[in-house]
């Protein structure tokens, strides 16, 4: 993964760059296909695939079509607020909280993601594919998801995972005369 880096307020990181080549009747039309991730490292991130005929372009699409489509992370001191398990497609991703200190445990695909937010404790597994497009929209999608929860402590919001409150669903004994 090579790092790019033109502004100084967001972080760009290519994650996978694909020769994609397509037969015709003059022969064969070479291009490249681009996964770039963009993130600001302070709750922003966002994800862009770039095509083109040369690598150097399908970057700059790539990029500019991340920087239009960030999502805000909610984050609780440098972790996430809760436990998410996402399965979108064959990627399955799990992010925990870590406490201070643990540092980033991740993968190639959701480690450029969660470094690009500005997270900086975090557990995950990737669970399903090895395809890093497939982990990197997954990533993005459970990040997505998460919900700052600002009735509970910080110890409290790292330790419990979050729940669907959901009626009782109690049966009543029925009496037959």
């Amino acid at each position: 993964m090579k790092e790019y880096t033109a502004e100084a307020e967001f972080e760009e990181k290519v994650v996978q760059v694909n020769r994609v080549s397509k037969k015709t009747k003059g022969g064969n039309k070479i291009g490249f296909s681009v996964l770039v991730v963009v993130g600001d490292k302070n709750g922003k991130v966002g994800v862009g695939l770039g095509k083109a005929p040369n690598v150097k372009a399908a970057i700059g699409k790539g990029i500019s079509y991340a920087k239009k489509h960030l999502i805000e992370v909610p984050m609780v001191d440098s972790t996430i607020p809760h436990q998410i398990y996402l399965k979108k497609g064959a990627a399955k991703i799990i992010l925990k909280p870590a406490s201070p200190g643990t540092g980033v445990i991740a993968g190639g695909a959701v480690r450029a993601v969660v470094e690009a937010a500005g997270i900086k404790d975090i557990l995950s597994k990737v669970l399903g594919t090895s395809n890093q497009a497939s982990n990197v929209y997954a990533t993005i999608e459970a990040l997505s998801v998460l919900r700052k929860r600002p009735e509970l402590s910080n110890n409290e919001a790292k330790k419990e995972p979050l729940r669907e409150k959901s009626g009782s669903k109690k049966k009543e004994a029925s009496v037959k005369d």
